[in-house]
């Protein structure tokens, strides 16, 4: 998995100059800032739901993570486990849960790390990885100037995730055809698409109950993709 180890040290670094940029804006200017990665998450997300072929996939997916996330609270766990990693890294700053997931989500649900972990899966070379980790690592810079420390600490998500995926293919081969990458990130989208406006404070969307649609996105479109 060297390229999902070099995507992790490339947001590592970026993350690390964004905070440093972060001490030396005021806060007004971290203000504006801020909205605009609200602005540009609605829009990714927005982008990525277009390639949906299966909106019924999506709705399902949608629907059975909200059911699923909610029973299990996971909203409320997170941000317990936040709220500790607060308590022992000072001056995390407010919005540590918003810039783990938000940084997660940009950077876990594009077709180029599904494509780019499979690819290293299957024996093909990290070259998309290492791709994908030079855009993450400058996208990290300014995510972190705005959302803070939480940026840096997505890397441990992302690695579970994304090296996940490599095994995977590894095992699995030719499961993730091209149909089911498109779903998935149809469904990123739509949370991203959540993180965006809780992020420019219009809505207050449980977006982390609604995570285990990502799993059944992948799964409906697998049985969906028997019957058509």
């Amino acid at each position: 998995m060297i390229g999902t180890l070099v995507n992790v040290a490339a947001i590592v670094a970026g993350g690390s100059i964004g905070i440093v940029f972060k001490k030396q804006l005021p806060q007004k200017a971290i203000e504006v800032v801020f909205q605009g990665i609200g602005l540009i998450t609605f829009g990714i997300g927005i982008s990525m739901f277009l390639k949906s072929e299966w909106l019924i996939v999506v709705v399902m997916a949608i629907l059975a993570g909200a059911i699923t996330g909610g029973l299990l609270q996971l909203d409320r766990r997170i941000e317990n486990a936040s709220l500790r990693l607060k308590n022992r890294f000072k001056n995390t700053g407010e919005h540590f849960s918003e810039g783990l997931i938000t940084a997660f989500l940009l950077y876990c649900m594009g077709a180029l790390t599904i494509l780019g972990a499979i690819d290293e899966g299957l024996g093909n070379g990290a070259e998309l990885l290492f791709t994908k980790s030079i855009l993450d690592g400058f996208a990290s810079i300014a995510l972190a100037s705005a959302l803070g420390v939480g940026v840096i600490f997505s890397v441990v998500p992302l690695f579970i995730y994304q090296g996940g995926i490599t095994l995977l293919a590894f095992y699995l081969g030719s499961f993730f055809d091209m149909a089911l990458i498109n779903e998935l990130s149809a469904t990123g989208g739509i949370l991203l698409c959540g993180l965006g406006l809780n992020i420019l404070k219009l809505t207050k969307i449980k977006v982390m109950d609604m995570l285990p649609a990502l799993l059944y996105a992948l799964f409906f479109a697998y049985i969906y993709s028997r019957f058509v």
